[in-house]
């Protein structure tokens, strides 16, 4: 807006455009009433004098002296009918006077002036702003920028704006045109107006007396609401995807160190905590840097590295010494989570700490009306659809992938042949470890960071890799979407609370009829 009002002063200035002298007088000088009137035909000339007037007005810029209304910035003035400049200013200048009633007047005139701005990003804002808010003096204006509007999302909005004032001062023809173009919105808002025409007074009659109107409203009500359902759809399942996603992340990890090495480990959302942290100090670096919004490409490798050197010390320290010892192994994992907790308390405080998102990941896509995709969520559904791909080829096209798929299913063989086993455990509790990491560092852009981030997902995380299968990624995947899809659609439906519940008995129920998940692994050595 400000480079809309320094161009609209430097054609003040040069004599470019010339405003009604009489309704600039009665914008100075005038009443509260003739205040309005004036803005009302400031607002219909549209031009970008009329808007630089009306923000001076807006801020507090207009003064009087004598019978001229001059715009006063610092120590420079112009006519504000004319654009010549007025030097040196007067003395005896003083200020408009503006009650409530003419400054919402002014918001809403000034928002509707933004719409003859060259930049798109002010017009798409004073076209939100005006829907449901203009007033019918703007009607000439809107439907002008409307002409020469190029913009389907602006044009859009100018076009339900345009139909909402029509709808209430139109011709019959005027007024069914507007009823159809509501019908074409994708506003929740709309509904309220079409439900209007619809309305019966307290007596039993309509509140809209033409019949024609009213059926062209009911025709665009039907239209609208399975627009909308489409719409609520389409967010139902982009939440799907997103839980999916992160339940997929937060899972993977387990997968390998419980799926594929059966070590009950209840330290994985400590791990998924590490790389949190990890990310928090990586931002904290590049904080003092410009480049910020780069952080990221750093982050991601060093929540891997760090997660996966942590993991490692578990192994080699812990957890090697108990393989075979479920209960063992269990206990001496959760007791290592509650040590891992406590030195994050120790080094970093009790408090989260804040993670921000690079400017990349603001903000979000507005597919409809109502329905927006954060990019935060989009970045993670693909992070995770790429970390599921580096672990499939990882596995199954590696070296290291063949070694531990190996050892998983005949541990005895494998040594024989000349696999290191125990290396091939470290490495791969490692791999375990670090895309826990990797979980840690997506879910530090959508999620609070803090000591007890990990406990959030274990459980989850869990169950997830028993639906799936132990030792299946495909099952992993399919659980991870599967229990995504189910809790947001029972949460529309029941709850978020009732949701958990119904999605912890259905896999209660599933594990005792089918205790191998949905994908049992096969092999002579898991069948004997």
């Amino acid at each position: 807006m400000r480079i809309l009002l320094t161009i609209s002063l430097w054609l003040f200035a040069s004599g470019a455009f010339a405003l009604d002298a009489a309704t600039v007088n009665k914008l100075g000088f005038g009443d509260g009433d003739e205040k309005i009137a004036a803005i009302a035909a400031l607002v219909a000339e549209g031009d970008p004098a009329a808007a630089a007037l009306l923000q001076a007005a807006t801020d507090g810029e207009l003064q009087t002296s004598g019978k001229l209304v001059l715009i006063v910035k610092g120590e420079e003035g112009v006519n504000a009918a004319t654009g010549a400049k007025v030097a040196p200013l007067p003395e005896d200048r003083e200020d408009v006077i503006l009650n409530n009633r003419v400054r919402r007047e002014l918001g809403g005139a000034v928002a509707a002036l933004k719409l003859i701005s060259p930049d798109r990003a002010i017009r798409l804002a004073a076209a939100k702003e005006l829907t449901g808010n203009a007033d019918e003096a703007m009607l000439p204006l809107i439907k002008k920028a409307l002409a020469r509007e190029t913009d389907a999302g602006v044009k859009q909005l100018l076009e339900l704006t345009q139909a909402t004032l029509e709808l209430k001062t139109g011709t019959k023809e005027s007024r069914v045109g507007a009823v159809r173009t509501l019908g074409l919105s994708t506003n929740p808002n709309t509904k309220m107006l079409l439900l209007g025409i619809l309305e019966k007074s307290k007596e039993g009659t309509f509140t809209e007396p033409d019949e024609d109107i009213r059926i062209e409203a009911q025709k665009s009500l039907l239209a609208l609401e399975g627009r909308l359902a489409w719409g609520e759809r389409a967010g139902v399942l982009f939440t799907s995807v997103s839980l999916g996603s992160i339940l997929l992340l937060a899972a993977l990890g387990l997968a390998i160190t419980y799926g594929l090495m059966g070590v009950i480990n209840m330290a994985h959302g400590e791990l998924i905590m590490v790389g949190a942290y990890t990310t928090y100090v990586v931002q904290n670096f590049f904080k003092r840097t410009e480049f910020f919004d780069w952080y990221p490409l750093a982050a991601v490798p060093a929540s891997f590295i760090v997660a996966a050197a942590v993991g490692m010390a578990l192994e080699r320290l812990v957890i090697r010494w108990l393989y075979g010892r479920p209960l063992e192994t269990l206990l001496a994992t959760w007791g290592i989570s509650l040590m891992l907790i406590q030195t994050v308390r120790t080094i970093f405080g009790a408090a989260n700490v804040q993670v921000e998102n690079p400017s990349f990941m603001s903000g979000g896509i507005e597919v409809l009306t109502g329905v927006v995709m954060p990019w935060s969520r989009v970045y993670i559904i693909a992070f995770a659809a790429l970390v599921l791909f580096l672990m499939y080829f990882l596995l199954t096209k590696t070296r290291l992938g063949l070694f531990v798929r190996g050892v998983m299913q005949n541990r005895a063989m494998a040594s024989c042949v000349g696999v290191p086993t125990a290396r091939v455990d470290t490495w791969a509790f490692g791999l375990g470890s670090g895309v826990a990491g990797l979980a840690g560092c997506a879910l530090s852009q959508i999620d609070n960071v803090g000591p007890n981030l990990g406990q959030n997902y274990i459980v989850d995380s869990f169950m997830v890799v028993v639906l799936g299968g132990v030792g299946q990624l495909a099952g992993t995947v399919y659980a991870a979407l599967g229990l995504g899809f189910a809790n947001k659609l029972l949460e529309a439906w029941q709850g978020a609370v009732l949701a958990k519940i119904a999605v912890l008995v259905f896999i209660i129920v599933f594990i005792q009829k089918r205790p191998q998940g949905m994908f049992a692994l096969k092999g002579r050595a898991l069948d004997s």
